[in-house]
């Protein structure tokens, strides 16, 4: 693919050169965007919900070193090579087969993710509308808004953060003044839950599983930094806005209101400013979700089929089905999504990191293709250690009652990856010997 094709399809299959890298300010709003969604108010209410404020604050702690290491290890080794997270799987233990999974699970939680948001964007449209659109056609219509957005690739993301964060902010402002006006902030911040118990671990797992898609795919957006200075600050400041400040804001909420529905709520007292803010969460965070998941089909299209893809055609392909996941109720199941996609994406990511830090398997082909401004040259076929690796820190992460789930399933993989190749690479050892 030359380098006009490869700027139209927005480096859906190669490394992004220096010359196209964005802006600090840039990178640094869309990832505060995706940080900053309604579903980021609703697990901060349920986490409110259920612990006091020092206990939903310590989990929400926990929950987002996880998300820091995750970010920053996958981060760099982005901004680096210009690699997506799917494309940087080929070489970071996964093969071409492999990481063509990875992608497809990849794109399937962020589908769903798509799913989660735009049902939170049309059950506000329905309400401003009286009922009259009913949550099914308001679905399809939201839905529809926001894949059109995305087919216009990163600048649309760039441009779209830049205008929608903001105004973001200002309208939440308002409508938390207008929710707590009245109380104490000392009192609420001291009140019990209302709610049924979280155990810290369990409340740790949703608050990385909230945000783990991001931090796996966190190379999908800092590909286009200048430098890892810009990724530390990007990330950095994006998991203290979106974790710290929203989540402190939605457990005052839900302390004061006394419940977990704080986003209905918000939305629904504040008219139609509610529904700005419902409609400006939702095109900042999915037209993340839909960008990621087409980088991720795209490698799976190409690792399989050995095709290229054109970013718009997966784009409208991908949003009609997130539009789908929508109508049919993915939201109804949002905390079981939660936890299982903080204890299957950890692993995916500790045998990444294993692999480019650690074992460094691929880094002279990285170093080689970097110098070319080109993908490696020699692609393995199948990393049966990472595949295996991952499924054991999964089940890990999923039996394991002790400790934080997230944090099991990642320790797990990782040292199970680490191991099998010192193993083997013994084994070969003595075998030349």
């Amino acid at each position: 693919m030359n380098q006009d094709n490869a700027i139209h399809d927005d480096y859906l299959a190669n490394p992004v050169p220096q010359t196209a890298r964005s802006s600090f300010l840039s990178v640094v709003l869309i990832r505060i965007g995706m940080m900053t969604a309604m579903a980021q108010f609703m697990l901060g209410a349920m986490l409110g919900n259920s612990m006091t404020f020092g206990q939903a604050m310590l989990a929400t702690l926990l929950g987002s070193l996880i998300l820091e290491f995750i970010s920053l290890g996958l981060g760099f080794a982005g901004a680096r090579e210009g690699l997506s997270t799917s494309l940087l799987a080929r070489w970071c233990g996964f093969g071409r087969f492999g990481s063509a999974l990875i992608g497809i699970v990849i794109a399937i939680s962020l589908l769903g993710w798509f799913g989660v948001q735009n049902s939170v964007f049309a059950k506000g449209l329905d309400y401003a509308f009286d009922g009259r659109l009913g949550f099914g056609l308001s679905a399809a219509i939201s839905g529809v808004a926001l894949t059109a957005l995305v087919a216009f690739g990163f600048r649309a993301l760039s441009w779209t953060a830049k205008v929608a964060v903001p105004l973001f902010f200002l309208v939440i402002g308002w409508i938390v003044l207008v929710l707590l006006s009245g109380y104490n902030i000392i009192d609420l911040a001291t009140t019990l839950p209302s709610g049924t118990p979280l155990a810290l671990g369990a409340a740790a797992t949703a608050v990385a599983g909230g945000c783990v898609a991001g931090a796996l795919t966190t190379p999908d957006i800092s590909r286009y930094c200048q430098n890892g200075r810009h990724v530390f600050w990007m990330i950095t400041i994006s998991i203290i806005v979106g974790e710290f400040v929203v989540n402190s804001i939605a457990i005052l909420i839900a302390h004061a209101l006394k419940t977990a529905d704080v986003v209905d709520i918000m939305t629904q007292t504040a008219g139609w400013v509610g529904l700005l803010s419902v409609i400006l969460a939702a095109v900042k965070v999915n037209d993340v979700n839909l960008y990621s998941s087409s980088l991720a089909f795209a490698n799976v299209i190409d690792s399989v089929l050995g095709k290229k893809s054109r970013h718009t055609e997966l784009t409208i392909i991908l949003g009609t089905v997130g539009t789908t996941l929508s109508i049919l109720g993915i939201l109804d199941n949002f905390i079981d999504f939660l936890t299982l996609i903080g204890v299957v994406f950890p692993p995916i990511a500790g045998v990444m990191l294993v692999d480019y830090y650690i074992l460094r398997t691929s880094r002279h082909l990285f170093d080689a293709a970097r110098l070319q401004q080109t993908l490696p040259t020699s692609t393995p076929r199948m990393g049966w250690q990472a595949v295996v690796a991952c499924v054991t820190g999964t089940l890990g992460g999923l039996f394991i009652d002790y400790g934080i789930s997230s944090l099991n399933s990642i320790i797990i993989a990782s040292a199970f990856y680490w191991m099998t190749n010192v193993v083997k690479n013994k084994f070969f050892t003595l075998a030349d010997n």
